[in-house]
């Protein structure tokens, strides 16, 4: 028997639960499909504020941020399935899509006009990083010792090295400090940290944690357990300048970064944009697939969940004008964007509605002038840094100009114009 949907939500995380949330208030029928045993996502492990700042206007804790979202979803009666996993995608035609999912409730097969794929992102491991050694316990990922700590109790160490400044790893630092654990060090290949200025200061200034950029761990070494790692420091391009030293720990954590979870999307045959390793879409996130959206994570790695949830509703408001043939993809324009910025998503542009884009530089600049050209439309900001994503939002109205591409360029005094 295929149950039928206007639109299925792959992900039960926040951008997950928001797209299915808006979707349903816009008339859609509905469901989300989750593969761990509860709605929530990521933000159920994360015990620290920062949560809905901008989205709920409060300053929430991650499992307040998702408890909010997901009592929305008890409220509209949304369809969902926990534990759940999707075995199969088919395209069966611009309007139809099957999908088949194998849970406690048995293997189903559901139909749907539309897909909203909010499956989130994964975590760097120890191979894609180059770090040798002792295959010996005591190494885990951010996320990993994040759940260990705040999900289960369990302490995942006691004189800890963390490897990558990126905000998991920076948070989790302030974490193990506070259960009376020793981070002796946050160790960071690139010459700037990866997180948000705030994590830096609150979880490391404040500790007096010693942050070493430009060095890289070279090897892990212990017998059963990490006994030590081994640091060398590097030149701006990665490349060793034969310094090296050893700090003795028994606990190692990864927190190199974070890349879309996009597998069942390439299977698919969607097309990736090799910068942010996620699938290229317009400004309805739309993929390359008709009918076939994504959101949050998946789409690209975020600083803040207010971005995804923003993401997640303006992928249901995309699936909602397909589905009412308010929207049709008559345009297909490129945005294009100078050396000094590291992306730009959405990649394509419509024209046919108001457009929210992210980018990121490549480097820490100050007093930076973001230009879309064709357009002419001026952004300044003070400062912008790699780990800290730019979100502008340009309306409808000032796009009737752009012909065959929109062009972004970055000035700043800290990089040559271009």
């Amino acid at each position: 028997m295929k149950h039928k949907y206007d639109t299925i939500v792959i992900g039960g995380g926040p951008a997950g639960l928001a797209s299915a949330i808006k979707a349903t208030k816009l008339g859609l029928k509905t469901l989300i499909i989750e593969k761990t045993e509860r709605l929530g996502g990521i933000p159920l492990q994360c015990i620290h504020e920062g949560f809905g700042v901008i989205y709920f206007k409060q300053n929430l804790t991650g499992p307040e941020f998702s408890y909010k979202l997901i009592k929305e979803v008890d409220r509209l009666s949304i369809d969902y399935i926990t534990s759940g996993y999707v075995s199969e995608i088919n395209i069966l035609s611009d309007e139809a899509k099957q999908v088949k999912v194998i849970s406690p409730k048995g293997y189903q097969v559901f139909e749907t006009k539309t897909l909203i794929y909010a499956a989130g992102a994964r975590e760097k491991t120890l191979h894609e990083i180059n770090v040798v050694g002792d295959r010996v316990s005591g190494i885990f990922t951010a996320g990993e010792a994040q759940a260990l700590m705040d999900i289960y109790g369990v302490m995942p160490g006691r004189e800890v090295v963390i490897i990558g400044s990126g905000d998991v790893g920076l948070i989790l630092t302030r974490r193990l400090i506070l259960e009376k654990a020793k981070v002796k060090a946050v160790i960071e290949a690139m010459p700037y940290p990866g997180g948000l200025v705030r994590n830096i200061v609150q979880c490391l200034k404040d500790f007096d944690v010693p942050l070493l950029l430009g060095h890289v761990v070279k090897e892990i070494r212990g017998r059963k357990r990490v006994e030590k790692v081994v640091v060398e420091k590097v030149d701006e391009n990665l490349k060793p300048l034969g310094e090296s030293f050893s700090i003795t720990c028994d606990t190692v954590i990864i927190s190199a970064g974070l890349l879309p979870h996009v597998r069942m999307l390439r299977e698919l045959g969607v097309k990736m944009d090799p910068l942010t390793r996620g699938p290229i879409v317009n400004d309805f996130f739309e993929t390359s697939i008709r009918g076939v959206f994504v959101a949050g994570n998946a789409l690209i790695v975020n600083d803040l969940v207010d971005y995804v949830v923003e993401q997640g509703e303006n992928a249901a408001e995309g699936a909602y004008s397909l589905i009412t043939k308010k929207y049709v993809r008559q345009q297909n324009i490129p945005v294009l964007f100078d050396d000094n910025i590291r992306f730009v998503v959405p990649q394509r542009i419509t024209k046919t509605s108001d457009v929210v884009f992210y980018l990121r530089v490549k480097r820490p600049m100050k007093d930076v002038k973001i230009i879309f050209e064709e357009i002419d439309k001026v952004f300044v900001f003070s400062k912008a840094r790699p780990s800290e994503m730019i979100r502008v939002k340009i309306k409808k109205k000032d796009l009737g100009d752009i012909k065959d591409k929109l062009h972004v360029r970055l000035y700043s005094d800290a990089s040559p114009q271009t």
